[in-house]
């Protein structure tokens, strides 16, 4: 008896085997015993419907396990029981309250799926969505998978390839895509937070040399380049994904763990999937450059229309591409939204439509090349709470070396203190707590060395030496102690004569209260201070030597990580775009 014709005697309907366990959330072959049938299936008929793992035949008996909700069955007048008739039950077990969140497994680059139907039409829809997932694989990019206990990075890069039905009109339609619209997802340690780092693709930065393997085999290497706009970084000169990857770690000092590209399309077929994205405008907007039009409110937008709202940069703020990242950004918190909602949830039709529309919009790195490593990828993102996920963008100024200004560079001291933030695993919207926390910590351990009177900043004399291997770290301290504290007898020595494991401050004993307002200033520990034994002159300066603990002017050497000043929005916060 093969897997469809099971299951007659107790009237099942054989489209119904193949259930979801919501417990596990695994499909499995259920057979009920009062059938006269073994509990254990036969591993040689038919193909078998995959689990979480994609794997092949499942062995698993029902006699120890729990009924699963969901399974139908056709009406039968009367049943036996005890010897003696009594009617059919019509009253369903109650549905447990976590159901729905074992019923989806999401992603931030959107995976959901159901697989329904017998167990052929399962396995056959399990390959066809494994096989929608397109795969690159680049050099030196290790695929180390999600370790417990510890914070991952996904880069999810938005390319401007005008592939796909109707996305040739946009222009510059032979283009191989750029990095148009870049997202670090710093996933936490823990899961219960994630950061969403905006990158502007109008940015100047390092890309450093990269390899990308060629469609004929080949390895091409292609030199790095300084002072080059981000959005380069992808398709141009034969760079592919994981030379985008190189460029965030070389700007962020972030390891990037894997890649998600989507298309024009995706946002197209996505927002279709779930039926619709709820957005908010201030006032109407007409653009005729990406053809959005909306009225003053909310609307529900999908398809072409979805694409236009996250294009448009003509209809808010200061139409620059900042102010499209902003936007963007409330796209994306209310598609998280709309995912994680029940309209989507109990929806079978919209959970399948969405997990096509996902794998086929998908390139990914190897790692997470396949239907199983997303799932795997799904469960580790399930928990986290919307309320959880701060999108926030790279603070940046006016490049200064453009008369008339159109790119931008990374802001001197908050950038690199949104770099110590993800460096650190500490959340954007826990941050006060953790700030709190490890600032006791500190102070108890720098109690007896720091304390004594303090000198006032203006005061303060101290030479800078770059100890710390990072180009340009003296210099940028030297502003931020001038700029932003008031330090203003500091003077830049350039490099330390040699590299420097650890941040140290010199000063003499009469400059003792000099030493502990710099070590205030700057977060240094109580072991980063190194008293002399003479008196220093009136005039001579302490000495500050960074070393490879330095994470940026501004941000504490040791102690509390604190957050800077940026804009930044929860997932689920609904906001109005101006």
């Amino acid at each position: 008896m093969d897997a469809h014709s099971r299951g007659r005697a107790d009237e099942i309907d054989p489209a119904d085997q193949w259930v979801l366990n919501p417990q596990t959330g695994n499909y499995e072959l259920r057979l009920d015993r009062s059938a006269g049938q073994s509990a254990t299936p036969s591993r040689s008929h038919g193909p078998s419907a995959p689990t979480a793992a994609g794997t092949g035949n499942s062995e698993r008996g029902t006699a120890t396990e729990t009924p699963v909700p969901g399974q139908r069955r056709r009406r039968v007048p009367e049943q036996t029981r005890g010897g003696r008739q009594t009617p059919t039950s019509r009253r369903r077990p109650k549905r447990s309250a976590s159901r729905k969140k074992k019923v989806l497994l999401w992603t931030g680059g959107a995976m959901a799926f159901v697989l329904v139907g017998g167990a052929t039409g399962a396995y056959l829809l399990y390959n066809k969505l494994d096989g929608n997932i397109s795969v690159v694989d680049p050099i030196g990019v290790e695929g180390k998978g999600f370790r417990k206990g510890e914070a991952f990075n996904v880069l999810i890069i938005g390319t401007d390839k005008r592939t796909g039905a109707g996305n040739s009109g946009y222009g510059d339609a032979n283009s191989p895509g750029h990095a148009d619209t870049t997202i670090l997802f710093h996933v936490a340690k823990d899961r219960t937070n994630a950061t969403a780092l905006s990158i502007p693709r109008d940015l100047m930065t390092t890309i450093p040399e990269c390899q990308t393997r060629q469609p004929d085999g080949t390895i091409l290497t292609i030199p790095g380049q300084r002072k080059a706009r981000f959005n380069v970084s992808l398709g141009q000169d034969g760079r592919d994904p994981g030379c985008t990857m190189r460029t965030v770690k070389e700007l962020t000092g972030v390891d990037v763990d894997h890649f998600m590209m989507v298309d024009f399309n995706a946002v197209k077929e996505l927002t279709s999937a779930v039926g619709g994205v709820k957005v908010c405008v201030e006032k109407p907007v007409d653009d005729p450059k990406s053809h959005l039009k909306l009225p003053a409110g909310e609307s529900l937008i999908e398809g072409e229309q979805a694409l236009a709202f996250v294009r448009t940069r003509s209809s808010f703020g200061n139409k620059s591409d900042l102010d499209r990242i902003k936007v963007q950004q409330q796209f994306l918190g209310s598609m998280i939204r709309q995912m994680k909602s029940d309209e989507t949830l109990t929806s079978p039709t919209k959970l399948l439509n969405l997990a096509e529309a996902a794998t086929k919009a998908l390139t990914v790195d190897k790692g997470i090349g396949s239907l199983a490593k997303l799932q795997g990828l799904a469960g580790e993102l399930s928990g986290i709470d919307a309320k959880n996920i701060a999108f926030t963008t790279l603070p940046v100024i006016d490049n200064p070396d453009e008369p008339k200004p159109v790119t931008v560079v990374p802001h001197p001291t908050l950038a690199p203190q949104l770099f110590a933030v993800l460096q650190s695993d500490t959340s954007l919207t826990e941050v006060k707590k953790k700030e709190q926390d490890a600032k006791n910590a500190q102070t108890q351990a720098q109690a007896a060395l720091l304390q004594g009177a303090r000198a006032t900043p203006a005061d303060v004399r101290v030479d800078v030496y770059n100890g710390s291997g990072i180009r340009g770290a003296a210099q940028s301290t030297l502003s931020w102690l001038q700029n932003e504290r008031g330090v203003l007898r500091s003077a830049n020595k350039s490099n330390a004569p040699e590299k420097a494991a650890k941040t140290t401050l010199t000063y003499a004993p009469n400059q003792a209260d000099q030493a502990r307002a710099l070590a205030d200033m700057m977060g240094l520990p109580a072991t980063a201070l190194k008293p002399g034994t003479q008196d220093a002159g009136e005039r001579e300066p302490m000495t500050l030597v960074l070393g490879a603990d330095f994470k940026g002017a501004g941000v504490p050497v040791s102690g509390p990580v604190k957050a800077p000043d940026v804009e930044k929005v929860a997932a689920d916060q609904q906001v109005c775009a101006k």
